[in-house]
């Protein structure tokens, strides 16, 4: 009689239990704790082994028909759960198609990189192969190669970045020209962008800026190859009208060497505010390459001759975009590089 008595009670407290049941998570604590090894039920039925013989028949019916009765109840109570879950998930699932998509602004490259990629297909075009040498050079490559004194300023501290004694952030992409000549027979027409060094700091400097440095190395090869070249970078890349001049200067790795400058594509040659009311503006250095800078790398100045050059790509992308600034090429600020899509 305790047994029946257990099962009424049991039948009640499980009506109870599902009766406000919201999820078949809290569905599955309440089965548990009834059906589980412990469970209420299982319970009873470990029980029967105290129950007399004769008796055992009739309550193990009535156990195994309230463990399928329970077991019924939960698993129909589990079914509705189950769709009313996933009916929920659907609809906060659901996408209108019909609805516009979202629009995500699209980004742009920068400055620096519309103008290095530029200059690449130019020069490429003109048959030149791109090399790109390592950051950190030796001082070998960096000054003694190109010719640069023991005692020139540039190999000081307050303008170089060493690392160690013989160790450096390179100041010029120079450096890779050597590598270039070292293990290349000419002819040699190669072009050599990356970053470079220096302990500079202003509106139109900064430590880190990128560089892109030509070399031309065969038979025959003359300042007039060098000025074609550059009247042809010249209209490529400010405008058809655009013509350029060469101005005497020195450079320890060219001889002679020379300053480029372009007629103001702003003005036209009459002279504003770009320009300086000149005419002109200083765009790179280039020059004939140095007899001794070719027989340190084994190349006889006899037989073969050359032309390099060099310009800063902040300095290309400050003149044709109009930017005053430099330090607006390095900080990110979204409002700036907006403007070059």
């Amino acid at each position: 009689m305790d047994v029946q008595k257990n099962i009424k009670e049991i039948e009640s407290q499980v009506d109870e239990a599902v009766k406000d049941v919201e999820s078949s998570k809290s569905l599955y604590d309440i089965k548990m704790k009834f059906l589980g090894k412990s469970g209420a039920i299982s319970s009873l039925m470990k029980n029967m082994k105290d129950v007399p013989p004769e008796e055992r028949p009739t309550l193990g019916k009535l156990l195994n028909s309230l463990r399928e009765w329970t077991e019924q109840k939960f698993s129909a109570l589990e079914q509705k759960l189950r769709e009313k879950e996933l009916k929920k998930k659907i609809a906060a699932e659901r996408v209108d198609v019909t609805m516009p998509a979202k629009a995500f602004p699209s980004g742009s490259h920068h400055p620096n990189t519309l103008i290095k990629d530029e200059l690449v297909s130019i020069f490429s075009g003109m048959g030149f192969e791109v090399f790109e040498g390592p950051e950190i050079e030796n001082d070998y490559y960096n000054f003694t190669a190109l010719n640069t004194p023991a005692d020139h300023p540039a190999r000081d501290t307050q303008d170089t970045f060493y690392l160690s004694d013989s160790l450096l952030l390179r100041t010029q992409t120079s450096a890779g020209q050597i590598r270039v000549m070292e293990n290349k027979k000419p002819p040699i027409k190669i072009l050599s962008p990356g970053k470079v060094y220096r302990s500079d700091d202003d509106a139109t400097h900064s430590p880190m800026f990128s560089q892109m440095e030509g070399l031309v190395v065969d038979k025959g090869i003359t300042l007039c190859d060098l000025k074609g070249m550059l009247d042809e970078f010249a209209r490529k890349i400010f405008g058809e009208d655009v013509k350029t001049r060469l101005r005497p200067s020195y450079f320890p790795f060219t001889e002679p060497s020379v300053e480029v400058d372009v007629s103001c594509f702003e003005c036209g040659g009459k002279g504003c505010r770009l320009c300086k009311g000149t005419g002109w503006i200083e765009v790179l250095g280039a020059g004939m390459v140095n007899r001794r800078v070719l027989e340190g790398c084994g190349i006889d100045p006899d037989v073969y001759t050359g032309f390099a050059f060099g310009m800063g790509i902040e300095r290309i992308a400050m003149l044709k975009y109009g930017i005053n600034n430099m330090k607006l090429l390095f900080e990110g600020d979204v409002r700036f590089l907006r403007q070059f899509k």
